[in-house]
């Protein structure tokens, strides 16, 4: 039941990753399965993104929690955050946009403690004058983290951009100085590792 449940998510990722208004019968038909049995799992389409979001954040939050206690300096563990997320933020990409329509409300609400969090490694990072003060430290962390999903979302259909072009962005957008950006992506962040 388990595994039914868990490889319609992972259907459900892909065919909405496609096409963001694609229905049950879609993710059902792509699934191998009937549209009952999507409906078992997931009463509503909404049980299904929320699901999906659900799934989202608790694996952003392990490569948070795991990044902040590991690195010391924000500018680090902001870099190191963003190398690891990389690959999540390609499966979850699709949130994005559907963050943008009728799950919008529930969609950030879920995601409000990796956003706390977040805001907190900025707002660390501008008392030590490592980040900008540009903006208020919880919209520039959403800012700067919804690049790398933009990013992930471009690189899809270009094929030229990557971690380094992610991160890149992402530290510039805090207001990380280049030199230093650049000095954070060739130190000891995981993709070098």
């Amino acid at each position: 039941m388990r595994d039914t449940r868990e490889r319609i998510l992972d259907v459900a990722l892909e065919v909405l990753g496609k096409n963001p208004e694609a229905g049950m019968g879609a993710i059902a038909s792509a699934a191998g399965v009937v549209r009952r049995t999507v409906y078992g799992h997931f009463p509503s389409r909404t049980d299904l993104v929320l699901a999906l979001t659900r799934r989202a954040v608790s694996e952003i939050a392990a490569v948070l929690a795991e990044t902040t206690a590991a690195r010391e300096a924000p500018d680090e563990a902001w870099a190191e955050f963003i190398a690891r997320l990389w690959p999540l933020a390609h499966r979850y990409r699709v949130l994005v946009v559907l963050r943008r329509g009728e799950y919008g409300e529930e969609i950030h609400s879920l995601l409000g403690p990796v956003e706390k969090t977040l805001a907190d490694l900025v707002e660390r990072g501008q008392d030590g004058e490592l980040f900008g003060r540009h903006l208020p430290a919880d919209v520039l962390s959403e800012v700067a983290f919804a690049a790398v999903f933009a990013i992930a979302d471009k690189d899809l259909s270009r094929g030229t951009l990557d971690v380094r072009a992610a991160s890149m962005t992402s530290l510039l957008t805090l207001g990380v100085p280049e030199g230093r950006a650049k000095a954070l992506l060739e130190g000891g962040t995981t993709w070098n590792r």
